[in-house]
């Protein structure tokens, strides 16, 4: 390099110096300085992964707290055998609505869906006559017991001579899948 520029005239020299200091330039301006944020955007990745690191080991240091969390919520209420919970529900509907004063009418088979880890979904359609107190009383009785029975849906309409509600009742039971080991069975023969 130092040939080639001993052998330029001066005004040449500091043309070939400036287009080098230009050519610099332009490269600096594509290659480098459209990649300056790229540090702090690193820093802040960085810190994100610490930080999300940082609740992954918390959450896996409390394993053994959730795990013996889920051992209490199962040995909660009572397990009834996959074979009983169907009658079990409708037993329980019908005491329910024999306790509250409301008349039964139609019934549909009850469905079973079994999507969730720990529990079994029992869906019961039902129609009841009763009167708003009746009503309200029967629904609030299948929803405090422990039974675990809440309302899907619910249609009222005023029978035809006005005195009493028709409700298309769709009930919903939530039953344990797997029993607890160390809580006993409780079957529809022994209720």
């Amino acid at each position: 390099m130092k040939k080639f520029l001993a052998q330029l005239r001066p005004l040449e020299r500091r043309l070939a110096v400036g287009v080098l200091v230009v050519l610099i330039l332009v490269l600096n301006g594509v290659f480098i300085w459209p990649h300056r944020s790229d540090w702090s955007n690193l820093h802040s990745r960085l810190d994100d992964a610490r930080q999300k690191l940082a609740l992954y080991q918390t959450t896996i240091s409390q394993t053994t707290n959730y795990e013996e969390q889920v051992k209490e919520f199962e040995n909660q209420g009572e397990f009834v055998a996959p074979e009983d919970q169907s009658i079990d529900f409708l037993r329980t509907i019908q005491s329910q609505a024999l306790a509250s004063g409301v008349g039964m009418g139609n019934m549909s088979r009850p469905n079973t869906r079994t999507n969730d880890a720990f529990f079994v979904e029992q869906i019961q359609n039902i129609n009841v006559t009763a009167t708003d107190e009746q009503l309200v009383d029967f629904l609030y009785k299948l929803g405090s017991d422990v039974s675990m029975i809440r309302v899907l849906d619910l249609e009222l309409q005023p029978d035809p001579p006005h005195q009493k509600l028709n409700a298309n009742i769709k009930l919903v039971a939530s039953y344990q899948r797997n029993a607890p080991s160390n809580l006993k069975t409780t079957t529809a023969n022994a209720k």
